[in-house]
């Protein structure tokens, strides 16, 4: 079998691409600008992913997809029309990516969506399930819903396996956002107000544990047309997360107890409501359904993951 990965030079898909050749898969790469040559995998350039998007040389001999390139969620939109541009890059280049996959002969096609097409927050204990309502808040999470919306018609139309996989936050080396500041912050020392923040629970995904779970949904004969959640399978708070991380760096992390309706208050005043919320809140998911339907367990855990980011970080 050989997969064709989209976005082979970005954070996920260059480190699917590295495990399936370590495992002595055929594996090719799809990338925007051309560049060195990696060990152990082609490459094949490809325009910017769009609906006008030519995928005739990356999929010619290939029998899977693995889809994760993407419009990102934007912390500093410039944007006239978010949504718009979402939708014409995550939907509309997705399906006819998924179109053109179908009519080369492609048996599966493997989509990396997002848990923000479930939402934002969860209550506490009640996680989010794959077979919840989708409820999407920003343009982002919207268009990941109408790509799956999309791909599922599309299935049901040429018979093409499609498997979806929404992932939380995903961290491992060369993470950038909010998680490298985190880990910059923490490797200089600086005191973090966030050391009350102990009763709210956030799943995340170490970056191998998803490339697992993405392989896994390559091959699995029983993950065909299935949408799976994912996660390390440990919650954290924010303060025991913080403590984690500085005890990866061999730097305990300096946060002091202020309590978090003070933080909320604050963060509302400065306009960071969003930010504080992420910090604050609650975002669990339930992988429950992948585990019992694929047999998979995540390989490593939260230290060793964490233990990696660190790492891989820049000097």
């Amino acid at each position: 079998m050989t997969v064709l990965v989209t976005g082979s030079s970005g954070f996920v898909g260059r480190a699917v691409c590295r495990q399936m050749a370590a495992m002595g898969r055929s594996v090719r790469g799809a990338q925007r600008q051309p560049g060195a040559q990696p060990e152990g995998w082609d490459t094949v350039v490809v325009a910017p992913l769009s609906s006008q998007t030519d995928w005739t040389q990356a999929l010619a001999g290939c029998q899977a997809v693995v889809h994760t390139a993407a419009r990102v969620h934007v912390m500093s939109e410039t944007a006239e029309d978010p949504l718009t541009e979402f939708r014409r890059i995550n939907v509309e280049g997705t399906l006819e990516l998924a179109r053109q996959a179908a009519a080369a002969g492609v048996r599966r096609f493997v989509y990396v969506s997002s848990i923000k097409v479930n939402g934002e927050v969860t209550l506490a204990n009640h996680p989010f399930m794959a077979k919840d309502t989708p409820a999407p808040v920003d343009p982002y999470g919207t268009s990941k819903l109408e790509a799956e919306l999309g791909l599922q018609r599309l299935a049901a139309q040429t018979g093409l396996d499609i498997v979806t996989v929404r992932p939380p936050l995903v961290y491992g080396p060369g993470v950038k956002a909010n998680f490298a500041s985190l880990l910059r912050v923490l490797r200089r020392g600086v005191p973090l107000p966030l050391g009350s923040v102990t009763d709210n629970r956030r799943s995340l995904v170490a970056l191998d544990n998803l490339v697992d779970l993405l392989i896994a949904c390559v091959e699995h004969p029983a993950a065909a047309n299935q949408t799976f959640l994912v996660s390390d399978d440990e919650d954290l708070s924010t303060t025991h997360l913080l403590r984690r991380m500085g005890l990866a760096m061999g730097k305990p992390a300096r946060l002091l107890p202020v309590p978090p309706g003070w933080l909320m208050m604050g963060a509302t005043v400065l306009g960071k409501s969003d930010v504080a919320r992420r910090l604050l809140g609650n975002l669990q998911v339930d992988i429950t359904h992948t585990r019992q339907t694929l047999g998979w367990t995540p390989p490593i855990s939260v230290d060793v993951g964490l233990k990696r980011a660190v790492e891989g970080m820049a000097t």
